[in-house]
Order: C-alpha cells, then sequence, then structure tokens
C-alpha cells in the first residue's frame, strides 16, 4: 500500500483528550466520506507504528483533516501524536474503512466513534441529504463531545447527546441500554450506523437486533 509522507499545516486540541490535526493532502489523493487511513509519525523508530485514524474533512477540501484522542498514559503513537505540531511529518497510507453511506438512518457513536459520521454529515449537509437521519452521541459528560455544536446546526432536533457520566439538569445519564434505545428510536426496521469501541459496538447491535432490526441493516466499524 503506498505511502504518503504529509506536513502538519494545523495541530492544536479541540478538547481536554483530543486533538486536531490539519495535513497536507497528496496530489491525487482522494477518499470517500467515513473512511480512515493508517498514520505514522515520521520520526526514528516510529516510522513504522501505523494506527488507524478516520478523516473528518471532506475529500474535496485541499487539505487533511483527523481528530485524535490522545492516551498519554498508554505511551505509544497516539501520546508521541501529542507532541506533534504544525511542521512535523505525519506517514498516511491510502484510504480504507467499512463504514460507508447507504442511505438515511439512525447514527449511533460512543466516543471518538463520531470521527467517520463527521465526514458523513458534512458531505450530506452540503449535499442537502440530511433528511431522514438522526445521530445518538453517547460520551461520559459534555466535556467529551466533538464538533457538538455543529453537529447540532446540521441536525437540529434529530441530534440527541446522551451522557452517562453526568448528573445536570436536562442531560441524560446512564449507558445506552435498551430503555433508551426505545425512547430515542420509533422505527427499528431502518438502518443502523453504529460506531464506538469494540465493546459498544458489540453491546448496541445485540440491543437493536433485540428490538428488532435486522442484521443487514447494521453498518459498523470499530474506533
Amino acid at each position: 500500500m503506498s505511502e504518503h509522507r504529509v506536513k502538519v499545516i494545523e495541530a492544536a486540541y479541540i478538547n481536554a483528550d483530543v486533538k486536531r490535526f490539519v495535513l497536507h493532502k497528496p496530489s491525487g489523493y482522494s477518499f470517500k466520506a467515513g473512511q480512515a487511513t493508517e498514520v505514522a509519525i515520521s520520526l526514528p523508530g516510529w516510522e513504522t507504528q501505523f494506527r488507524p485514524f478516520t478523516f473528518t474533512g471532506l475529500s474535496r477540501w485541499e487539505h487533511l483533516e483527523l481528530m485524535v484522542r490522545i492516551y498519554k498514559e498508554h505511551k505509544g503513537v497516539t501520546d508521541m501524536l501529542s507532541r506533534i505540531n504544525a511542521g512535523d511529518e505525519l506517514i498516511i497510507k491510502e484510504p480504507f474503512g467499512a463504514i460507508q453511506y447507504k442511505g438515511p438512518g439512525v447514527f449511533i457513536a460512543g466516543g471518538t466513534g463520531i470521527t467517520p459520521f463527521i465526514s458523513i454529515f458534512r458531505e450530506l449537509n452540503r449535499n442537502k441529504q440530511l433528511s431522514g437521519s438522526r445521530l445518538i452521541y453517547s460520551n461520559y459528560g459534555s466535556q467529551d463531545v466533538i464538533c457538538g455544536a455543529e453537529l447540532h446546526d446540521m441536525l437540529k432536533e434529530n441530534y440527541i447527546n446522551h451522557y452517562t457520566r453526568e448528573g445536570f439538569i436536562g442531560f441524560k445519564e446512564r449507558r445506552l441500554n435498551t430503555d433508551f434505545l426505545v425512547k430515542y428510536i420509533a422505527d427499528f426496521s431502518q438502518l443502523f450506523y453504529v460506531c464506538g469501541s469494540a465493546s459498544f459496538v458489540s453491546d448496541i447491535c445485540q440491543m437493536l437486533t433485540d428490538l428488532g432490526a435486522q442484521a443487514h441493516s447494521l453498518i459498523i466499524d470499530h474506533s
């Protein structure tokens, strides 16, 4: 698979542990909304340490955009990415990804599982095709939300925040369960897009099928 060395144009935190990277776009490089790439750091000892991250921008943009959750305690690739700034260099491969838009439906994201959906929603919004889709976005608390204002602007009343560890008035508490899914979703015969940790995706898909969703209607990926 081809590799491209790309300069970092911008690098800044957008919340306490998620860092946004704007990268130079190689000539002819293109991807579909929802796809990811393998990323390594162009430094000795790190050039073969590739990890998957999802594009959050659009292929038609002049640059590439990634939003990465930083795990400093792991002392791995994302910890090193926390030290990467404008002017540094990353290595990316060709795009890939399991999440592709197949029509309106319910998008369910846990944490950074929102990243493929950001690109998809931006594309649909540009093409005025967001009608009929809804987002349920689960996080520990409001401080963990990525692009919340933009998602709300695009989806309006079809944007639902679900907070599992936050108890302020007006916020939803506790993990997503079948009771919450029934509350948020009226029709289980539609398409469902699910992305988050492996356990999140497994649990949500099991609950959806228990509630009547068909296995072929589940479009999944892991963050």
